[in-house]
């Protein structure tokens, strides 16, 4: 994959737009096809050279088209090659009808297939481009290649899963491996899609980059690329108060661990100074287990407009052990001119009234981060959560809208959302991070972004970035407390070029 392309995501239609700006150019489409294909059969024989037959499923459009040169390109090189399609080929049109014509091998419809112990399966029937339920025929066939535990490779996307939200369309082949043109499909990294895709491989057939990217919207991977150069750099000249600080509210004496995790990663992600603002009966259980954080008593409503009274105090994390109630909804409201990360029991606290949270936001630039999971989700923006036909971009996006905030919709594939359109989709978390305690590191690593000046967007963007890579240098098996210990400032990740 070139460089340029390497955090586009195309989807199915943005695709469709790519290939007819390509024909319209003057490239040979069905030389497209043809690249494609051969590079679908190229991958077959290096991942299987064992294998005893191929067996190539076509279907009704271009997708098929693909596999038919696939499977010319198999038999030419002495392969064992069956072909089984969806519906009667001689209907098929364009540049998949000219693969059809010059395949060479007789095919046979789809129901007609058995697997057989050796065979591997090239999966070319519906690709991304689906946006319908598979067919009986489909369905039927799904399970008994499943049954069978082939190994099969899929061109573009496994056939059943809608490549636009990565949903699955009635039933799914699950495929070893993945090969894709040009770009990633959402449908590549969204959950359940990238379980069913396995090892995915982005090849270049010779579209322009610029076609590619003139197309690809506002919707991409979570990469340093996006983000990185809002990031500050320390300079010789700076200093604590120039570097931010961040407030991380504290919840009971018995509920303290939380936020010192927040806390303790906004420092180590680069933030100049921070403060636990703590209930006076948690004072001694945060003092005593702290250092570089300061605590600092904040009781109540009255005690939190005497701290805001040093305009410094920027940036603010509430939520992690917080508790839930009429004290976590004023507190968050009190900070409606700040710049707030609201995590855990700050979200719960709105379930009830969460426009009241919106509205409190609204105006000027996004100043809240909003870092649900999936029920946090659901308690705030419930008729979002329960419609079935919305992808999560889809709805972290209705969510950002609403409520003029940028949203972490959390999971193995955490959705970034901006209220003016943006989106980005994480893919370097491991999956060891779904552990009690992980929320708060991210919570308080986005703060201390937040704090050293970096747009809410980015900031929640780079954070859930820097926490994936935190993930992968603990390892399997880590706990919050050693996640938070190894979480690092960008710089001292990755060197960009232009930077010093």
């Amino acid at each position: 994959m070139k460089p340029e392309l390497r955090t586009l995501l195309l989807t199915p239609d943005a695709m469709a737009a790519v290939d007819a700006a390509a024909a319209a150019s003057g490239i040979d489409s069905f030389g497209l096809m043809v690249k494609a294909g051969e590079v679908v059969a190229a991958t077959a024989l290096r991942l299987y050279p064992g294998a005893v037959r191929f067996v190539v499923l076509c279907g009704p459009g271009n997708n098929g088209g693909d596999g038919y040169v696939a499977a010319r390109a198999l038999a030419a090189c002495g392969a064992t090659v069956a072909i089984h399609h969806l519906g009667d080929p001689a209907r098929l049109t364009g540049d998949a009808q000219k693969a059809y014509r010059r395949c060479g091998v007789i095919g046979h419809p789809l129901e007609a297939y058995q697997p057989l112990a050796g065979d591997v399966v090239i999966d070319a029937v519906f690709g991304a481009g689906l946006a319908r339920d598979v067919p009986a025929a489909m369905a039927d066939l799904v399970e008994r290649i499943a049954a069978a535990g082939l190994p099969v490779i899929a061109v573009d996307l496994p056939s059943g899963l809608d490549g636009r939200t990565g949903l699955v369309r009635c039933a799914a082949v699950r495929a070893t491996h993945t090969v894709t043109f040009m770009s990633r499909k959402p449908g590549h990294l969204l959950l359940p899609g990238r379980d069913l895709c396995g090892t995915v491989e982005v090849y270049d057939i010779g579209i322009p980059a610029r076609l590619v990217a003139a197309h690809a919207g506002a919707m991409s991977v979570n990469h340093p690329s996006i983000w990185g150069r809002s990031i500050p750099q320390a300079t010789s000249d700076s200093h604590k108060y120039r570097r931010g600080h961040l407030t991380v509210f504290s919840g009971g004496s018995a509920a303290t661990g939380a936020a010192r995790l927040s806390a303790m990663s906004g420092l180590r992600v680069g933030a100049g100074l921070v403060t636990l603002a703590s209930p006076q009966e948690a004072m001694a259980a945060n003092a005593a287990q702290t250092t570089a954080v300061m605590v600092k008593p904040v009781d109540d409503l009255s005690a939190l407009q005497a701290y805001l009274q040093d305009g410094r105090r920027g940036a603010f994390v509430l939520g992690p052990g917080f508790g839930v109630g009429a004290h976590a909804r004023d507190f968050a409201l009190a900070l409606k001119d700040r710049l707030l990360v609201l995590d855990a029991d700050g979200l719960t606290a709105f379930k009830e009234d969460p426009q009241s949270l919106f509205a409190a936001f609204a105006g000027g630039d996004a100043r809240l981060v909003l870092t649900p999971h999936e029920g946090e989700f659901a308690r705030l923006f419930a008729d979002l959560a329960a419609d079935a036909s919305l992808g999560k971009v889809d709805r972290a996006l209705a969510a950002a809208a609403r409520a003029h905030a940028v949203v972490v919709y959390k999971g193995a594939d955490t959705v970034i959302a901006a209220p003016d359109g943006r989106a980005l989709i994480n893919d370097n978390a491991p999956p060891w991070l779904a552990t009690a305690g992980s929320g708060d590191v991210l919570a308080g690593m986005i703060g201390g972004l937040l704090a050293q000046g970096v747009p809410a967007f980015e900031a929640a963007a780079a954070g859930v970035w820097l926490h994936g890579e935190a993930g992968q240098r603990a390892g399997e098996g880590l706990t919050a407390e050693d996640l938070a210990a190894v979480v690092k400032p960008f710089s001292a990740l990755v060197h960009l070029p232009g930077r010093t």
